[in-house]
């Protein structure tokens, strides 16, 4: 792990795009703001690959409450998102102040997650993000079903064209045929670099195995807001370690 010392911009340039090209499956877990210097000490021990810092549920917008929560966690590879309601968070507030909160943290992070349907302040987003050579995930969340595989294709490709590094799409499956669909546009269009996540309980076994068929990052919950069909880290851990080989040896696991 890097120390809290060492260069932001040296991370952000070198180490997290090599990190999310590595091949090996990745574990993110969300985080609001509130931990103990303890908690996130044992996050840290446990060899989590990376911290999603969830800013929309953060109990205060404050510029400078914002900054210092998120830089409790520079020890950590880090995203940042501030996701809005209408794709699953916690943001109601207008959009030229989540604006202002992603220029504040942007510099303290190594990646930003900004929605695709953001249409108002994407573009900024992505603008100083890469000013600060902050990696860009575009997201694009749909809570009700799995879009078809044509209207995933136009979504990666969409996002692509806006400047994403990477593209999220968490779609809900409800049946077979929805993770066949999203299995199958992970194996088209992984070399766009994507991360797949299908929502609902259904999804659960996709959530570790899609990493091998080209999705860059899994997600876990360590006990705050678990989406559904999501597994605790601990379970995704061991299931990762006894189904990748290569899981153990990017580095010391405890």
């Amino acid at each position: 792990m890097i120390s809290p010392g060492a260069s932001r911009r040296v991370r952000k340039t070198n180490d997290f795009s090599e990190l999310m090209a590595s091949g090996t499956p990745l574990i993110a877990v969300s985080f609001a703001d509130g931990r103990t210097d303890q908690d996130i000490a044992e996050w840290l021990e446990s060899g989590l690959d990376i911290a999603e810092l969830r800013v929309d549920r953060y109990n205060s917008f404050d510029l400078t409450h914002v900054v210092d929560e998120v830089k409790r966690y520079e020890a950590f590879p880090t995203i940042a998102t501030i996701r809005s309601k209408s794709e699953g968070g916690s943001w109601d507030g207008n959009e030229d102040d989540r604006l202002e909160l992603f220029t504040a943290i942007i510099p303290e992070v190594d990646a930003v997650d900004i929605e695709l349907n953001s249409p108002e302040i994407l573009q900024r987003v992505v603008d100083v993000a890469r000013a600060h050579a902050t990696f860009v995930v575009v997201s694009h969340h749909n809570f009700e079903t799995t879009p078809t595989a044509l209207e995933l294709d136009e979504i990666a490709l969409r996002a692509k064209r806006l400047g994403a590094d990477c593209v999220k799409i968490a779609a809900t499956a409800t049946n077979q045929d929805d993770l066949r669909t999203l299995a199958a546009f992970t194996l088209r269009q992984a070399h766009l670099g994507l991360i797949v996540i299908p929502m609902g309980p259904i999804g659960v076994v996709a959530r570790v195995f899609f990493p091998a068929l080209g999705s860059l990052l899994t997600f876990a919950h360590a006990g705050e807001y678990p989406v559904s069909g999501q597994l605790d880290y601990q379970s995704t851990f061991e299931y990762l370690r006894a189904f990748y080989p290569d899981f153990d040896d990017k580095k010391t696991r405890n």
